[in-house]
């Protein structure tokens, strides 16, 4: 694509990298047939490449972003298949990225989308407030139905039947390898995982220490940023990001770390990118890229263990890709792997590589198009008759959890449970 930014444009780093981006966009329409919002509206301009030409004409000119511009950015997903799919190698990821930054700063947002983000930008990351905020949706949900946004519905209907207590094992604290220690990581517990269900955490921590991993919980990491990061509130979000850079460098600097595990995949794609995020910052810069290098899915460490094979479990496990670990990580095959190598029967539905609707806070923003995408997955999920359905993101759990009676979990308490771990709370608790 040609691009026609100036000299003084060009100078502005975020520009330079959204101009290299475009440059690379050669028009092939390859995008539209993963994209899911393209799938369910079927306008070109809620395709990645439309979305493309918006953003192209947004930066290029300086112009004010307007009302049609900024629906079409926000309705995307951020779900990266079109990543994936396109046979130029766009990175579509930073360019939204900068366009939402770009939004953020020179758009009037309504005063009802302006309170939304601000109160979802100051829960969600903050397991405590998100926690009392979850309470108040539960004690307000059965009159979710009087409430004349859509939006504050979805908020409602969010609440989990049932909110954990406190895990203690998300304080800062080590956990020593059982045996010999093969690894010393540090876990990211996250933000919203640990008040929407502690088991993930838990079933980490004992997985890994079973394998040999002495477990860090490092003082002063949290939420990864992505949540505001998506909002375009770059302020915000590297403060929350920094505060990881920094907790992990200490750990780096100290006793040393072979990995930065994570079990939630959203975030994990934003660690991971944390270098780009931070390349600029002459403080950061440089820990932000030793950051990135560590980080690991889980996943991807449990292949690098010795992960003993065991019997087979007598359960059909359906696996749904969270698109943050398929599309944002490339990491396609670990999981199934696993799953498989502990005894469970493994199926995958039809469009695997289609997004459930969650998508970080999409599903509260976006709801009338996350529920169809939703039903969607849910359908093709249950057309494979499992006995569980795994999958590597809180937000896909909640999700699809929403809409289905099988029992979803995260897949390491599945193989938390195939080593010796106790059953998952959710296979427990619809049995009964």
């Amino acid at each position: 694509m040609k691009t026609e930014f100036t000299e003084a444009q060009l100078r502005d780093p975020a520009i330079q990298r959204s101009n290299e981006i475009l440059r690379t966009c050669v028009h092939c329409g390859f995008c539209t047939a993963t994209c899911p919002t393209y799938q369910v509206l079927g306008d070109e301009l809620d395709s990645p490449r439309g979305r493309i030409y918006l953003i192209k004409d947004m930066l290029e000119n300086e112009r004010k972003p307007d009302e049609k511009t900024v629906k079409h950015i926000d309705r995307c997903l951020s779900c990266l298949a079109c990543m994936t799919t396109c046979p130029s190698g766009v990175h579509y990821m930073h360019l939204v990225d900068h366009a939402r930054e770009y939004i953020e700063e020179n758009y009037d947002r309504p005063l009802t989308d302006r309170a939304l983000r601000w109160i979802l930008a100051r829960i969600l990351p903050y397991p405590t407030r998100f926690r009392l905020a979850l309470l108040g949706a539960k004690i307000g949900r059965p009159f979710a139905r009087l409430m004349p946004d859509a939006r504050l519905r979805a908020m409602l209907e969010m609440a989990p039947k049932t909110i954990p207590p406190v895990s203690r094992n998300d304080d800062p604290q080590t956990f020593p390898a059982q045996g010999k220690t093969k690894k010393r990581v540090a876990l990211m517990t996250g933000c919203a995982q640990r008040a929407l269900n502690t088991d993930i955490n838990d079933a980490t921590i004992r997985l890994l220490t079973r394998l040999g991993c002495e477990v860090v919980v490092a003082e002063g990491a949290a939420c990864c940023g992505a949540l505001t990061h998506h909002m375009g509130k770059t302020e915000e979000s590297h403060g929350t990001a920094g505060r990881n850079i920094r907790a992990w460098a200490r750990e780096m600097d100290g006793k040393g770390l072979d990995a930065i595990v994570i079990n939630t995949s959203g975030c994990g794609t934003t660690v991971k990118d944390y270098g780009h995020m931070f390349r600029t910052d002459a403080k950061l810069a440089g820990d932000a890229a030793r950051v990135s290098d560590l980080a690991m899915d889980v996943s991807e460490l449990l292949m690098q263990l010795d992960m003993p094979e065991s019997p087979g479990q007598d359960m059909r496990v359906a696996y749904h890709a969270a698109c943050s670990l398929q599309h944002g990580q490339q990491i396609k095959t670990h999981p199934k792997t696993l799953l498989k190598s502990a005894g469970f029967e493994v199926v995958e539905p039809a469009d695997s590589h289609l997004c459930c609707g969650s998508a970080g806070t999409y599903n509260l923003m976006q709801p009338a198009i996350s529920q169809q995408l939703k039903a969607r997955k849910v359908q093709t999920l249950m057309d494979k008759s499992p006995d569980v359905i795994a999958t590597g993101n809180i937000g896909c759990m909640m999700q699809i959890g929403s809409g289905i009676s099988v029992p979803v979990v995260h897949t390491v308490e599945l193989l938390d449970w195939a080593t010796g771990g106790p059953k998952p709370r959710a296979i427990v608790e619809n049995a009964a």
